[in-house]
C-alpha cells in the first residue's frame, strides 16, 4: 500500500541543489557577510543585520517542496495556501507547476478538485485540524512541511486544552499559523481558545478576569477570534498563554505577565498556578532576527530597509522595531526601488497599502541598515543592495567582480 503521509525529505537534495542555488543564492550577500556584514561603496555604507533571511524552517519547507515536485513528476501537485509569505518563492513554485489552493477571507479552502491520485503540500505555517482531516479523507499524498517551532506551539496548546485551560493566543487571528494553532484545541471536548492581537486587547481580557469588564462588550470585541460557544465567565477561569511564533517577543512576554498579574489579583498569588500557565513559544529564528536588528539600530544609521512580503508577520515586526529608532522602509523586493526616478515604494509600519516617496535616499554620505524577514531569500537581499547602489551611480556587479 502506498505511503500517503510524509514529514521528512525524500533524500533528493542532490537533485534540487542546483535549482535552489540558482533561485535563491546571492554572491553579493556572501561577500558582505564575509566582510563583517559591512559594505562601503562610494559615499554609501551598507550594514547588514547579523541574522537575516531564510530560517531553518523556511529552508526546509522550500527544499521539501522542490523535492516533492521532483519525486512526483507525473502527478498534480497542490499547495495549501502559500508555502511561506514571500511572493518570489511562491511564484517559483507556480512556475514549477505547483497549483495553489486558496482560501477566501473567512472562508474554507476548496479541496473539490483534489483527488486521491494527487499530491498536496502543507505549508510551513501548518493547516487546521479540520483541513488536515478533510485531506486525509480524500486519500491523496500529503507532504507536511509544518515548521518544528509551530509544532512546539501546537503541543503547548494541546496540553492546555487537555488539562481544561483556555488557550489565549497572542497572534493575528486571520493568519494561517494562528488558525492552525487555535484549531488544535478542537481535538478535546470543551477545548477553548481566544486570540489577542496586542496588549490593548489583552488588557480587556484582564479587566474581565478581574470583574471589571462587560460580557457583551468582550464577546463583540473578540467576535471571530474565539472558539464557538465561548463563555468568558467559565472559559477565563483557567488560561494558558501561547503565541504565533513570529510575533514581537517582548510584547508576548508582557501580555503573559499582564494576564498572570490579573489572575493573581483575582484568585490570590498562592493559587496562580491553578489558573494560569505560560510558555515562551516565539521561535528561535524570529528571536535571533529581532535581537540582531535591535543591535544594528543601536549603531548610527540614516535609514533602514526591511525586505520581505507585506503579509509576512515576522517581517512587519522587524520593520516596527526599526521604525522606533530610524526612518524605515519595508519593501517586498528590489523592484520597489526605482534608481532612475529616485523613488521607493514601501508599506509604512502599521499601514495597509503601499506609498511612494521621492528623494528617499539622502544626499552625501549615507549609512543604510539592511535586514530581511525569515521568508526572504538571499538573492532578494542582494538585488536590493545593488539597486540602492545603482541609485547612487555605483554598479556593484562590476565592483565586486
Amino acid at each position: 500500500m502506498e505511503q500517503t503521509y510524509f514529514r521528512r525529505g525524500f533524500g533528493l537534495r542532490g537533485h534540487i541543489e542546483g535549482a535552489l542555488v540558482a533561485d535563491y543564492h546571492s554572491d553579493l550577500v556572501d561577500r558582505v557577510r564575509a566582510q563583517g556584514y559591512v559594505l562601503t561603496v562610494g559615499d554609501l555604507t551598507f550594514k547588514l543585520a547579523g541574522e537575516f533571511g531564510f530560517c531553518y524552517g523556511v529552508d526546509r519547507a522550500v527544499e521539501y517542496a522542490y523535492e516533492t515536485r521532483t519525486k512526483f513528476p507525473d502527478r498534480r501537485v497542490f499547495l495549501v495556501g502559500e508555502i511561506i509569505h514571500n511572493p518570489h518563492v511562491n511564484s517559483k513554485l507556480q512556475a514549477m507547476g505547483v497549483e495553489f489552493l486558496l482560501r477566501p477571507d473567512d472562508g474554507e479552502f476548496d479541496f473539490g478538485t483534489v483527488t486521491a491520485a494527487d499530491v498536496v503540500i502543507l505549508p510551513a505555517f501548518g493547516v487546521t485540524v479540520k483541513d488536515f482531516e478533510r485531506l486525509r479523507a480524500i486519500g491523496c499524498v500529503l507532504v507536511d512541511t509544518t515548521c518544528g517551532s509551530v509544532l512546539n506551539v501546537w503541543k503547548r496548546v494541546d496540553s492546555y486544552a487537555k488539562d481544561g485551560f483556555t488557550a489565549v493566543i497572542h497572534g493575528k487571528y486571520h493568519h494561517e499559523e494562528t488558525k492552525a494553532t487555535a484549531s488544535q484545541v478542537t481535538k478535546y471536548a470543551g477545548g477553548r481558545y481566544l486570540v489577542v492581537r496586542d496588549m490593548a486587547e489583552a488588557r480587556e481580557v484582564c479587566r474581565y478576569i478581574e470583574g471589571a469588564g462587560n460580557r457583551e462588550g468582550l464577546l463583540k470585541l473578540f467576535a471571530g477570534k474565539m472558539s464557538p460557544g465561548f463563555d468568558p465567565d467559565h472559559d477565563l477561569v483557567r488560561v494558558g498563554v501561547a503565541n504565533q511564533t513570529t510575533m514581537l517577543s517582548g510584547e508576548s512576554l508582557a501580555i503573559a505577565a499582564e494576564l498572570r498579574s490579573s489572575m493573581g489579583r483575582r484568585y490570590g498569588e498562592g493559587v496562580v498556578s491553578e489558573h494560569f500557565r505560560t510558555f515562551d513559544t516565539i521561535c528561535s529564528a524570529t528571536q535571533d532576527r529581532q535581537d540582531a536588528v535591535l543591535k544594528l539600530i543601536a549603531e548610527p544609521l540614516d535609514l533602514m530597509v526591511v525586505i520581505g512580503g507585506y503579509n509576512s508577520s515576522n517581517t512587519t515586526h522587524l520593520a516596527a522595531i526599526c521604525q522606533e529608532k530610524t526612518p524605515t522602509y519595508h519593501i517586498e523586493d528590489a523592484t520597489c526601488i526605482d534608481p532612475d526616478a529616485g523613488t521607493i515604494r514601501y508599506r509604512p509600519v502599521g499601514g495597509t497599502g503601499e506609498e511612494r516617496r521621492d528623494r528617499w535616499l539622502p544626499p552625501g554620505r549615507v549609512t543604510v541598515g539592511i535586514t530581511a524577514g525569515a521568508s526572504t531569500p538571499n538573492n532578494k537581499i542582494g538585488e536590493t543592495i545593488e539597486r540602492i547602489a545603482v541609485a547612487r551611480g555605483v554598479a556593484l556587479g562590476v565592483l565586486l567582480g
